[in-house]
C-alpha cells in the first residue's frame, strides 16, 4: 500500500494544506484564505477551480471541504498514513516533534497566550484533522522548538528573574522549521554536514527573522517573546523603544490599540503609507514615491544591522542565506541590505543576484567575497512531512 502524509498549516485566517509520498514527492497542495469572513475563498494549486466554502468558513468546514475536493479529483485518493501539523508556539515544553495526544493538546493550549493570533487556530486544525482521521497518527512540529538551543545569554531579557521563572519571560524565536531547513540545506550545497556548518538565515516575508546557527544549531535569533521583535516585518514594527508603550498611553492610546498598530499597521506598511508588498514598494519606489523608497531603505539597514549582530555568536561563517517571499525574489533588498556590510567584506555578483542565483546552486556572492552568498527556497512542508514519517516510521 502506497504511504502518505499530509501537512496542515493553520494560519489566523488561512489553512494551507499539502500531501507527500513516500519518496517525499509533492502530490498536491491546497490552500484557503480569508476564513470567518464572508468572502472566504478556497482552491486547489494548479487547478483553476475554486472549492466552494460557506459564507464565514471556520478552519474546520475549510479542512473538510479541501480534503473532499482533493478526494473527488483523486489528488488523495486514500487517507493519509499520517498528519503533520505546523504549530508556532511550544513554549519550553516542546523541544523536537511529538506525536498528537490529550497531553501535548493541553500543553499547545497552554502556550496559547503566548501566541493567541496562532495557537488556537492550529489547535482548531488538529481538532478537525483528528476527528475527520480519527485513527491516523497526527504530529506536531514546533516553529520555537528548533531555538531551544539557544543559552541563557542569548534567550534571557534583562529583566528581574522572577519573569522568568514565573512567567515564561524569555526570548522563544519562531521560523524555526524554515531556519532547520536553511541550516541543512545549506550545509547540502555547501559540501559539508550540518553539525560542522554555521550560517545567518535571514527568512523574509511578511514576517521576517534571522537566525545564528553554529554548527547545525540556532544560538541566536531576532524574534522574541512574541513575533513582533526583531527585523522590519510587512506590518510589524519589529524592535522599538520599550518606553514607546508608556508615551503613547500617555497620549491616550491604550494597551489594545498600540498592539493592533505595531503588529498589523507598522512595518512596510506603517512607513510606506501604501502597502506591505515588497514588489508593490518597489514599483511605487520606481515610480518617484519617497515613502515606499525610504520603507525600502529602512528594511534593508535595520536587516544589515542585524546580520552584523549575528556574527557575536559566531565563531566561523560558512555564508549568509536569504530565503522566504522577499528573500528568495527581491535581488534589490538583496543588494541595498549587503551594500551596507562591504566592511565585513560581503560582496554579490548583480548578474547572479539579479538571477536569484538560479543557475549557480543559489550563490550569488561576487569571486572577492569573504563570505559565500547563498538563495534558497525554503520548504517548511517537507520538513513536517519529514518529521511526521521520523515519528511514525513510515518511510
Amino acid at each position: 500500500m502506497k504511504q502518505s502524509i499530509l501537512v496542515v498549516n493553520c494560519g489566523s485566517s488561512s489553512l494551507k494544506l499539502a500531501l507527500f509520498d513516500e519518496n517525499e514527492n509533492k502530490l498536491a497542495s491546497a490552500l484557503a484564505e480569508r476564513l470567518n469572513r464572508k468572502d472566504a475563498f478556497a482552491r486547489i494549486d494548479d487547478d483553476n477551480r475554486t472549492v466552494a466554502l460557506p459564507d464565514g468558513a471556520n478552519h474546520k468546514q475549510a479542512l473538510q471541504a479541501l480534503v473532499s475536493a482533493l478526494r473527488e479529483r483523486q489528488l488523495m485518493p486514500r487517507s493519509p498514513t499520517s498528519i503533520g501539523h505546523r504549530v508556532v508556539h511550544g513554549g519550553e515544553t516542546f523541544r523536537e516533534a511529538v506525536l498528537i495526544d490529550s497531553k501535548v493538546i493541553g500543553a499547545i493550549n497552554d502556550c496559547a497566550g503566548l501566541a493567541p493570533l496562532h495557537n488556537p487556530v492550529a489547535l482548531a486544525g488538529i481538532e478537525a484533522s483528528r476527528e475527520q482521521f480519527p485513527d491516523i497518527p497526527q504530529i506536531a512540529v514546533f516553529d520555537t522548538a528548533y531555538h531551544q538551543t539557544l543559552a541563557p545569554r542569548a534567550y534571557l531579557y534583562a529583566l528581574p528573574e522572577a519573569y522568568y521563572r514565573d512567567w515564561s519571560v524569555r526570548r522563544y524565536g519562531f521560523h524555526g522549521i524554515s531556519h532547520f531547513f536553511m541550516a541543512n540545506e545549506a550545509a547540502r550545497r555547501l559540501g559539508k554536514t550540518p553539525a560542522t556548518t554555521s550560517i545567518i538565515s535571514a527568512h523574509l516575508g511578511n514576517g521576517c527573522s534571522i537566525t545564528a546557527i553554529r554548527d547545525g544549531l540556532s544560538v541566536d535569533t531576532s524574534m522574541g517573546l512574541t513575533p513582533l521583535e526583531g527585523l522590519v516585518m510587512g506590518t510589524r514594527s519589529g524592535d522599538v523603544d520599550p518606553g514607546l508603550f508608556g508615551y503613547l498611553a500617555s497620549r491616550g492610546m491604550p494597551l489594545n490599540e498600540v498592539h493592533e498598530v505595531l503588529n498589523h499597521k507598522s512595518g512596510l506598511l506603517g512607513i510606506s503609507g501604501q502597502t506591505n508588498d515588497m514588489r508593490s514598494l518597489c514599483d511605487l519606489a520606481d515610480h518617484g514615491h519617497e515613502p515606499s523608497a525610504l520603507a525600502i531603505e529602512i528594511f534593508c539597514f535595520r536587516l544589515a544591522k542585524y546580520v552584523g549582530a549575528m556574527m557575536a555568536s559566531l565563531s566561523q561563517l560558512d555564508a549568509l542565506v536569504f530565503t522566504g517571499g522577499i528573500g528568495e525574489n527581491s535581488s534589490r533588498v538583496r543588494e541595498k541590505t549587503l551594500s551596507h556590510l562591504r566592511l565585513l567584506g560581503f560582496n554579490i555578483d548583480a548578474d547572479m543576484n539579479e538571477h536569484h542565483g538560479r543557475y549557480s546552486d543559489g550563490r550569488i556572492e561576487h569571486t572577492d567575497s569573504h563570505f559565500p552568498v547563498l538563495v534558497i527556497p525554503t520548504n517548511e512542508e517537507l520538513v513536517i512531512a519529514r518529521e511526521a514519517a521520523r515519528l511514525t516510521t513510515i518511510f
